[in-house]
Formats: C-alpha cells, structure tokens, sequence
C-alpha cells in the first residue's frame, strides 16, 4: 500500500541519517525492553520503583556508575551487560555525537554567513565589505561596545567565510540590496545601519532597502562621489550621507596647521579625547544651552560643542538658545556618558 511504503521509507531514512525521532524511538524501544527484561528476571530493587530505574538506566547508559543500584541475580547481571551496557551507550554515544555535530554544524554555517539574527536588536549592520576600509570600520564599531550591545553583524557579498569573526557576525548574500538578507541580519531592531558598496549606484539601492526595513534605524552611506551624497542629504533627510573629506583637510590644514590632526582625533574611538552625540529626554523645564554646557563641564568634565535641534546643526551655539527635549548634543570626551546619569533638572542651578 503506497501509506506503508511511505512510512517505511521514512523510517529508513530517519534511520540511516540518524534523525533526533529515530533516536528517541529507539531510546524508547531500548528502555522499555530493559525493564521488562529485568522484571522477568525478578530485579524487584530495580523495576520496583520506575524512578529508581530510570536512575539507574542513566546512570549505566552515561558509564557514571554509581553502584547504589545493581542487578542482584544471575540473570539480571547478565542481562546489564549483555544488552542494557551495550545498547544504553551506544545510545548516549549516538546522541552526544550528533548533539555536537549540530553544534558544529551551526557554527559552521554561521561563519559561512549562513546564519540568523532577525531576533537580535540594538546592534549595528554594516553592508558591504572593501578588505581595509571595513575591517577599519568593524575594529572601531566593537573597540566602542558597550557592555550589553550586542554584537555588529556584517552584510557583504559572496564571501566563503567571516572576513572579520573576531568583530562581527556574517550574513552571505549575493547583493547588499537583498531584503531576505537584511531580515536574517536583525534589521528590524537594528539601532544603526552603516552602508559602503562597491560603487554608489550600489550603495544608493542599498540605502533604499535598508530605509523600507529599518524604520527606526539611524541609516549612514557613504558616497565616493559628493554630488550623490548631497543629493540623498537632500531627498532622503533620514540617510546621513558621507563623502570623502580629503580635500577639505587638505586645504584647511595648509591654512590651520593641525586641523587635520584635529579632525582625526575627533573622529578616532582609539583617542584619548573624542567626540560623542548625546539625546536630550523631554524636559519638564527649558534649559538654557549656555546653562547646559557649564553644567555638564562642571559635572561630567566634558566640553559641549554643539547641537542638532529641527534637522539643524549649530556648532556655536548662543548661551540663550533654549533646550525643551528631542535635541542632540556634541560634546568632546574621553568616555561617552550615560543619558541615565546626567541630572537634567539640575542644569539651571549652575549660573
């Protein structure tokens, strides 16, 4: 009958792959046997307690061996070591060997970018892979992890394996504008998503698929050319679009020498001093800006350089320009501040 062929072929190959169900059932078969093979030899120390027993099924079958529990009879011992020594590990010999292959298994599919971390959240994607640039990048991205962010996860094409373990997790893909790969890469919670394709047509199609699936999600791209880069400022307000800043140093250096030293620190987790952004809660009360920066001086020994407040950036702020809440501010420290630890309502005592 074409329901028992089916059903024979598929214990067959549950057998001959070794599944988890073929395992358990074979578990089942041999315990069950064993103790109705006791019971019939009178093991009533043994068989008369189903707890006992599975006590001592274990403990035989994982070569424990306590010695608390042990056939008493003739038959009993030879039944042990005849077939419950036996069978048991090779049974306990069956699951631990197939319990590290899947171990190795997904370890080894996760370096190949094959793995899954659509339940993760708050970490950082970086999509697309160029050898020094990226790995830069990533080396940064965890030299500046805190201690309960998750790890980054990289995006990139066609790579065998992860270029950069030791910094991210992996997500093969065969285009940086795939929305099955960016599912796998966790981008519904993602808190950050940094993107540098191998040209800018392909950044700007990344950009706008990461935009459609990442909705609260601060998106970076940059942009080898600065006419595309400043045309998604424009049209697409949520990207941060970054350019090469070379020419710029270079001719602000020659007139300000130092600025490009300047700069780079700024920019450098591996400074000493740096600069950080920091949200502004809702507040019960405005703050004067000139207020702010002496109180977080005075508090945290960090120097406020400026703020981002309606899509507008002023580095020079006036002292009188009010703060309500939703802004972000800039500041240069050695260390980024915890928003928890700031005593907002304590900054208009300070003049």
């Amino acid at each position: 009958m074409p329901f028992i062929a089916s059903l024979m072929r598929r214990v067959y190959l549950s057998l001959s792959e070794l599944a988890w169900s073929a395992l358990f059932v074979i578990l089942v078969i041999h315990l069950v046997a064993s103790y109705l093979l006791f019971m019939l030899a009178g093991e009533a120390d043994l068989v008369g307690n189903p707890v006992d027993f599975l006590y001592y099924y274990m403990v035989t079958a994982t070569t424990v061996g306590y010695g608390d529990l042990s056939p008493k009879s003739g038959a009993g011992r030879l039944i042990a070591v005849l077939f419950v020594l036996p069978g048991g590990i090779a049974i306990f010999t069956a699951v631990l060997g197939k319990l590290l292959t899947n171990i190795g298994t997904i370890w080894r599919n996760r370096m190949r970018g094959l793995g899954d971390y659509s339940e993760r959240a708050g970490h950082i994607i970086v999509l697309g892979w160029q050898e020094r640039q990226t790995y830069q990048t990533l080396r940064l991205l965890h030299a500046e992890r805190q201690a309960n962010e998750p790890m980054s996860v990289l995006v990139a094409k066609d790579l065998p394996e992860n270029p950069a373990s030791n910094y991210a997790d992996y997500i093969r893909t065969e285009r940086l504008a795939d929305a099955d790969a960016l599912v796998r890469a966790g981008v519904a919670q993602a808190r950050a998503i940094i993107t540098r394709g191998a040209n800018d047509d392909e950044t700007l199609a990344a950009v706008l698929i990461a935009e459609d699936h990442a909705p609260n999600a601060h998106i970076v791209a940059y942009f080898a050319d600065d006419r595309t880069a400043q045309m998604v400022k424009q049209r697409r307000p949520r990207v941060e679009a970054v350019g090469s800043l070379a020419e710029e140093l270079l001719s602000r250096s020659a007139r300000d020498p130092g600025s490009s030293e300047i700069a780079a620190r700024l920019l450098s987790a591996a400074s000493t001093d740096t600069a950080f952004s920091l949200p502004v809660p809702p507040l019960q009360t405005p703050l004067l800006y000139g207020d702010v920066f002496l109180g977080l001086k005075r508090q945290h020994n960090v120097t406020l350089v400026g703020m981002l407040s309606q899509g507008m950036t002023d580095l020079n702020c006036q002292d009188e320009t009010l703060m309500r809440g939703g802004e972000t501010l800039y500041y240069i420290s050695g260390m980024r501040l915890d928003p928890a630890a700031i005593a907002w309502a304590r900054m208009g005592e300070v003049s």
